[in-house]
């Protein structure tokens, strides 16, 4: 490995800026939680990278594309997810799968507004949020139901020190990696977020690659809300709030471009880890959540600055 390029691999930068973060939180304690810090920040980044996957796989679509369903669909697989397992061990495998099948219809509505009715993704999405966030409020009626034993301790245990949701995080990172680096979808995503008409024209699939990559971002957003609910001890109608801004912030500050056409698996998990630390930081000195959304604003824009001044140099 050629270190003197590392500077310019744009995952580098926020895996630099989680460790600058993270020490100075530890100074500011005294170093006395390092170690919690460390666990936590690699917990709660875990949920920050599977929604973060799934918000990649669409930006690199190309400019227009983004998924704003993505907390509503969260909040409502984690609801159905915890009625159908009634806190039932033996129906943990099957609460999955129906997570899956809804993230899949979700993700197949969000593109059929898109394709049937032409109208932008962001309009699109947003729209089947508010459905999707409707049925979950039908679905919820103010009962917070608790996850299966078994899947309780597993979500909020770990595994020689790795929290076993990381691990998790990890293995869909790998498939997801694969998929773009070692599979023609991955080539073809890259293509289409290039030039939609030059893709179009050498043959490849278009509607179908945008359907696909639609569905794998709403089934990931349904996986997290099933992790979630189980790691928070049940389903609330306000879970997926934050993830919103934060799935779109891990991918763009994480290296993805916003112009489409190239992603970054590798930064997603550098700057989910920096988010956190950011949250942490801030709480520890006292600031609240209103001045967190202005500077993590800030730092979106400040890293789409420095991306379209690169962009520029070359």
């Amino acid at each position: 490995m050629n270190f003197f390029s590392l500077p310019s691999k744009p995952w580098i930068w926020s895996f630099a800026a989680t460790v600058i973060v993270w020490i100075v939180t530890v100074l500011f304690t005294g170093g006395a939680s390092a170690f919690g810090l460390s666990q936590a920040a690699l917990t709660f980044a875990s949920f920050y990278v599977i929604v973060g996957i799934g918000q990649m796989f669409v930006i690199t679509l190309g400019p227009g594309n983004i998924d704003l369903s993505v907390p509503a669909t969260m909040t409502l697989s984690g609801t159905l997810a915890l009625k159908l397992m009634d806190v039932q061990d033996s129906m943990i495998v099957v609460g999955l799968l129906v997570s899956v099948l809804l993230g899949i219809a979700i993700g197949i509505g969000n593109y059929a507004l898109i394709k049937l009715l032409r109208i932008p993704p962001i309009i699109a999405t947003l729209s089947m949020s508010f459905i999707v966030q409707s049925t979950a409020i039908w679905a919820n009626r103010g009962l917070r139901i608790k996850p299966p034993e078994v899947l309780a301790n597993f979500t909020t245990s770990t595994l020689f020190g790795i929290p076993n949701v990381a691990i998790v995080a990890l293995i869909l990172s790998a498939v997801a990696w694969l998929l773009l680096e070692k599979s023609i979808y991955g080539r073809w995503i890259s293509a289409i977020g290039q030039s939609m008409f030059a893709a179009r024209m050498t043959g490849i699939p278009v509607d179908g690659t945008r359907l696909v990559t639609y569905i794998l971002c709403a089934a990931l957003a349904s996986i997290c809300g099933y992790l979630l609910a189980s790691f928070s001890g049940g389903a609330a109608l306000n879970m997926g709030g934050e993830y919103l801004l934060l799935s779109i912030a891990v991918v763009v500050i994480g290296g993805t471009a916003v112009a489409g056409g190239n992603s970054n698996i590798p930064g997603i998990w550098g700057a989910s880890l920096f988010m956190f630390l950011v949250v942490s930081m801030l709480n520890t000195y006292g600031f609240g959540a209103g001045f967190r959304l202005i500077l993590t604003g800030l730092i979106i824009i400040a890293v789409i600055l420095v991306a379209g001044g690169r962009q520029a140099g070359r």
